[in-house]
């Protein structure tokens, strides 16, 4: 699996290169400023890109602009975004685009090599992982006048495992109820939000999307 890595910081950009390449990733460039990821996203395509928000030259947007905009020109690109806080327009501007696996990472929460692995993989995939504190922040604000104002306090409770990429048993194990239980509210979710099914797109992928999106 090929991977482009985005870090300003020469240690943590060597130890993630080092890290990838100990589970089988391919990492074909290792960055640290934003011109230059853009250029090393539309030449590689990458299977994933692992990138800081803040990167030179002015440490503001430049990482997940850099991103943002290489996603444009390819479709579906996977982003996993490691970032020190959680900057809410951006992440919801990288969560405006409902195709392909999206995440968002606070680097002093990723404690677990294993989880991060995992994470990494799951995006790639063009599933989601993203940070509870990173929900709990892009919610605060959340309007409840549109679809996700039907949904049930356990139905949001279940949306939130989901946005955080958790399967249907790990859902029914944190929430202590059955995968039945689960998957019923999972169906209730799909409807509320008029997620039929469909051959081309992961409805539970958009119905993770529309929840941190607030749609």
């Amino acid at each position: 699996m090929r991977v482009v890595i985005a870090e300003d910081l020469a240690l943590l950009r060597e130890g993630l290169t080092q890290l990838l390449q100990a589970h089988d990733f391919t990492v074909v460039a290792a960055l640290d400023n934003g011109p230059d990821l853009h250029t090393a996203l539309t030449e590689h395509k990458p299977d994933v890109a692992v990138v800081d928000v803040r990167l030179p030259p002015t440490f503001t947007d430049e990482g997940l602009q850099a991103a943002i905009a290489a996603r444009t020109q390819i479709p579906g690109l996977p982003i996993l975004v490691l970032s020190q806080h959680v900057e809410q327009l951006y992440a919801r501007e990288l969560l405006s685009d409902d195709t392909g696996g999206v995440g968002y990472l606070l680097k002093d929460r990723v404690f677990d090599i294993g989880q991060f692995i995992e994470a990494v993989r799951r995006v790639a995939a063009g599933g989601t992982a993203m940070d509870p504190a990173v929900i709990s922040q892009l919610l605060a604000r959340q309007d409840q006048s549109g679809p996700l104002a039907q949904l049930t306090p356990r139905e949001r409770e279940v949306l939130a495992e989901m946005a955080e990429g958790r399967s249907n048993s790990a859902i029914a194990g944190r929430l202590y109820i059955t995968e039945k239980a689960v998957s019923k509210h999972i169906n209730n979710i799909f409807t509320k939000l008029d997620l039929p099914p469909s051959s081309d797109d992961s409805r539970r992928v958009l119905a993770v999307l529309a929840y941190l999106n607030g749609q």
